[in-house]
């Protein structure tokens, strides 16, 4: 696994998570639909438009929009995502595919110098090199256009009041401003809204005001996805990303308006009595969650219980198998196979479950070969993603939906558009196009999606009833932290806020992060005598919302833990 512990700082200042971790004040039990965000005034803003009768479609996009104005260090209209949408009478899937795609004249070597080696950090991060075409307005006009009631300008209007009217300055995204200046900051127009004469970000409780970002969505509002991606949008848009590109093929304004979100196929596995579905390709998260799950299904984890350093071991061990396979086989099946069947079969996974030894570490993980395999692979290393948000919505039918937006780092390119910041999303693509001679799957091409980790989630019971509505941010490990939380769950019989607030443990290459704090360090010297190495204790990088179904009906609203003393205003 090419990710590296050194990641974990500058991940959990991205998401700002922190030490002091009050219980969470739980919403009274909903039986009209439910919002579970990363910001209050995000879930608010889901729950006005469920109130006039909006679908749980319609709630999520009135919270991506509002997220765009209150969390702009995560995601936003600037970047892209993933929906998951389970029909409440049906229980039919629908997945669509937001994702940002490179401009059609970009090559391989796009992060490359001259001499082949990778770019530094500043290029290729902080510039229109990592800015993909932004999906997540098509997203939400598809999507509203399938399951919407309300009309497409209502589910604006929170969003245009936030910006309009302002909101104050939460800890968290003070703390984030400050701890990534010369980023938040990079744009004269950014500067402008979130810092002060001093150079300093606002304080908090200040009270922030975005008067372009609110033009910006009264225009998508009164004309639709064409404020975006119609030819006067589009070659405005295209011309100052081009501006900022230093090399290789810059952005046109024809890569903007063919962007299409697409509807994708739903990757779904069993679980013990349940179902378990997600996103496929170019997420990897959909199948490394199946075959986590699938994994270690052959194990008694409820007789475990979460306590146990043998349950930690063996949820370790699962993760650094589906992540081999992650990185050898995932990308954009538009461009790669990806052999989705090969790598969720039972049969497969039974046969990677069978490495897994409850006394003992794996001393080398390698992938598989499911079938269908591509022989000719290579894997490379890849930009860490942390700007990422997740957001569950259920509406008054039984309608779920499941949607996992991003903007990539944390303020994504720095590039900031007409009071929005756009992604870096391209620095998900593998940044050398081989390795070993072979090609990379995840490597940059023209027109190509970047493989993601985003794992929208919907768990059904056997009846076919949704039980559990989940997704999560933080890069690499989203698969990891929302398969901790369905085990916690399902296995566990845990409450979603109990399972969302259960400890965390991800391997990281060759070593294993387990978080501080909590009842993983005690176990450390359990960990180590099955041969865990390089285990060290610090802060989960991770940030997950979800909304869990009671006995009665009724939604368990549950939100992370650890920003609850950040988030509130």
């Amino acid at each position: 696994m090419r990710f590296a512990l050194a990641l974990i700082a500058p991940l959990t200042l991205a998401l700002g998570a922190c030490a002091d971790n009050p219980a969470p004040q739980l919403a009274a039990p909903v039986t009209g639909g439910a919002v579970s965000s990363a910001d209050p005034r995000a879930t608010a803003a889901g729950e006005a438009i469920l109130a006039q009768g909006g679908s749980a479609t319609d709630a999520a996009i009135a919270v991506m929009l509002a997220l765009t104005v209150v969390e702009p260090q995560s995601s936003g209209i600037g970047g892209g995502g993933f929906l998951v949408r389970a029909d409440g009478t049906t229980g039919a899937l629908t997945t669509i595919d937001g994702r940002e795609t490179a401009p059609a004249a970009a090559t391989p070597t796009r992060f490359l110098d001259a001499q082949g080696k990778v770019l530094g950090r500043e290029p290729r991060v902080f510039s229109g090199l990592s800015v993909g075409v932004p999906g997540n307005v098509a997203l939400a006009a598809k999507a509203h256009a399938a399951d919407g009631k309300l009309p497409w300008a209502a589910l604006f209007q929170p969003a245009i009041a936030l910006a309009r009217d302002g909101f104050t300055m939460n800890r968290r995204l003070y703390e984030s401003l400050s701890g990534n200046k010369g980023r938040a900051d990079k744009s004269a127009a950014a500067k402008a809204v979130f810092f002060g004469a001093d150079g300093e970000p606002l304080p908090v409780g200040a009270t922030v005001k975005v008067p372009m970002l609110a033009a910006t969505f009264e225009a998508l509002a009164a004309q639709g996805p064409q404020a975006m991606y119609g030819a006067d949008a589009a070659a405005a848009f295209a011309a100052y990303v081009a501006g900022e590109t230093p090399q290789d093929g810059r952005m046109r304004a024809t890569d903007v308006t063919t962007y299409a979100a697409v509807e994708r196929d739903a990757v779904c596995a069993p679980y013990r009595a349940y179902r378990v579905c997600g996103m496929g390709p170019p997420s990897s998260g959909g199948i490394a969650v199946a075959q986590m799950l699938g994994q270690l299904e052959r194990f008694d984890l409820s007789a475990l219980g979460p306590n146990s350093p043998t349950f930690w071991h063996l949820f370790v061990e699962s993760q650094r198998l589906a992540y081999a396979d992650r990185e050898l086989y995932s990308g954009d099946a538009d461009f790669v196979s990806v052999p989705v069947a090969g790598l969720v079969d039972r049969g497969y996974i039974a046969s990677r479950s069978a490495l897994i030894s409850p006394t003992a570490t794996l001393a080398k993980v390698e992938a598989g070969v499911p079938p269908g395999a591509p022989l000719a692979r290579g894997d490379g290393p890849e930009e860490p993603e942390n700007g990422t948000t997740h957001f569950s919505v259920t509406d008054a039918a039984g309608n779920a939906v499941s949607y996992t937006s991003t903007i990539e780092g944390a303020f994504g390119s720095g590039l900031h558009w007409r009071g929005f910041y756009l992604n870096n999303e391209l620095t998900d693509f593998t940044l050398t196009p081989e390795a070993d001679g072979k090609p990379v799957a995840n490597r940059v091409e023209g027109g190509k999606r970047p493989r993601s980790s985003m794992a929208p989630t919907i768990v059904f019971d056997a009846n076919g009833k949704v039980v559990l509505v989940i997704g999560a941010a933080g890069g690499p490990t989203i698969p990891v932290t929302v398969t901790r939380a369905i085990i916690g769950v399902l296995d566990f019989g845990m409450g979603a806020q109990d399972a969302l607030a259960m400890p965390f443990a991800m391997s990281f290459g060759d070593a294993l992060l387990i978080e501080d704090g909590t009842a993983l360090v005690g176990m450390k010297g359990d960990l180590e005598a099955l041969g865990h190495k390089g285990i060290r204790a610090g802060a989960a990088p991770i940030k997950a919302n979800a909304l869990g179904r009671r006995a009665d009906g009724t939604w368990e609203v549950a939100t992370e833990p650890r920003l609850v003393s950040v988030v509130t205003p």
